[in-house]
C-alpha cells in the first residue's frame, strides 16, 4: 500500500484499526489533524482525488517500497499544514476588518457606524473604515460626497484624496469630486486640513478648493445639505461641475456644443423629475437642450 493512499483513507476515515494504531505511534497524526481542521474553513472547488493522484504519478512520481507500516509523511505535508493556517489568517486580517459601502448612480445609503454615528452617501460615492481598528481609531476613507451626523467621542477623522476633516462630535458634509472639494459644518466645529494647512469651521461655514484654488464661500443657515432633500444646490458653480452633478443623479450624458462651462452657476435642480431639472439648469444661463437617443446636448439659446 503507499503512503499517498493511506493519506487519503485516513481523510475519508476508511483505515483499518491496525492502521490506526500505526498512525496513532507516528508523529504526523498532530500534523493530519491540523489540516483537516483548517482545512474544513476553507471553501474549496471540489477535487477528485483519485484522478489527482493518478495524474501526480503519471508526471513521474515515484515511491519506494516501506519496510515498515508507520505513516511517515514528508515535509510537504507540514509546510501544507501551514500554508492552510497563513491562508486562514490573511482571509480574516485583509477582509474581514475592512467594511466598505458604495452607492451606484441615482442612489444614496445611510451607514451607521459602529459607535452610532452615521454617514449618509450621496450618488457614486464610497466609504471604507477599518472594523478592527475603529474602537481606538475612528477613521474613515470617503470617495464622492457624504452628510456625517458624529456621536461625541474620541477624534473622528475623514480621510479624502484632496484633505482630511477632523472632529470630535458634529454634523458636517464633505465633497470630494474632480478638481472639486468641499466640507460645510452644520454642526460643532470642523477641522480641516489641506495641503499641510488646518483650518477650523463653526456652524455655517464652508471650505470650498476649485481647480486647485481656496474660494471664498458666503455663509449658509440651512440645517442639513439639499441632496438630503432629493435636490442638488450650486453657488457660483462652474456648469462643468453641474453637469457632472445632473449626470450622476440621473445616470445620463450630457455634451456641450460651443457651450463655455467655466460660467458660474448658481441654483438647484429636483432628483425626481429629470425633464424640470434639465429646465432648471438650462434657462437660467440661456441655453437649450436636445435629446439625440441616450445623450443630452446643450447648445446656447438662439433668439428668433
Amino acid at each position: 500500500m503507499k503512503n499517498e493512499k493511506e493519506i487519503l483513507k485516513w481523510f475519508n476515515n476508511e483505515l483499518s484499526g491496525k492502521e490506526i494504531e500505526d498512525l496513532k505511534q507516528s508523529e504526523d497524526l498532530q500534523t493530519l489533524e491540523k489540516i483537516a481542521h483548517y482545512a474544513t474553513h476553507l471553501n474549496a472547488p471540489t477535487v477528485d482525488t483519485d484522478a489527482a493522484f493518478q495524474a501526480f504519478k503519471a508526471r513521474g512520481h515515484s515511491e519506494k517500497k516501506l519496510k515498515t507500516r508507520t505513516l511517515n509523511f514528508t515535509p510537504f505535508y507540514r509546510a501544507a499544514a501551514i500554508l492552510v493556517v497563513a491562508l486562514t489568517s490573511a482571509y480574516f486580517l485583509f477582509h474581514a476588518t475592512t467594511i466598505s459601502f458604495e452607492t451606484k448612480i441615482a442612489e444614496t445609503k445611510s451607514v451607521i457606524l459602529p459607535d452610532h454615528s452615521e454617514v449618509i452617501l450621496n450618488s457614486a460615492s464610497k466609504l471604507s473604515f477599518n472594523e478592527k481598528k475603529w474602537p481606538e481609531k475612528r477613521e474613515l476613507t470617503l470617495k464622492g460626497e457624504a452628510f456625517f451626523k458624529v456621536k461625541k467621542g474620541q477624534t473622528f477623522s475623514v480621510n479624502t484624496a484632496a484633505g482630511v476633516i477632523e472632529v470630535l462630535g458634529t454634523q458636517f458634509n464633505v465633497k470630494e469630486r474632480k478638481n472639486y472639494f468641499e466640507v460645510k459644518c452644520y454642526q460643532g466645529l470642523v477641522s480641516v486640513t489641506y495641503q499641510n494647512k488646518t483650518v477650523k469651521l463653526p456652524p455655517g461655514k464652508t471650505f470650498r478648493v476649485l481647480n486647485g484654488n481656496i474660494e471664498t464661500v458666503d455663509d449658509f443657515v440651512v440645517q442639513k445639505p439639499s441632496w438630503l432633500l432629493q435636490e442638488s444646490s450650486f453657488d457660483k458653480i462652474p456648469l462643468t461641475q453641474v453637469i457632472a452633478e445632473m449626470e450622476r443623479q440621473y445616470n445620463i450624458s450630457i455634451k456641450v456644443e460651443a457651450v463655455d462651462t467655466t460660467k458660474l452657476f448658481t441654483g438647484s435642480f429636483t432628483h425626481t423629475n429629470k425633464q424640470i431639472a434639465l429646465e432648471s439648469v438650462t434657462i437660467p444661463l440661456q441655453l437649450s437642450y436636445k435629446i439625440q437617443g441616450n445623450v443630452i446636448i446643450f447648445y446656447n439659446y438662439v433668439v428668433k
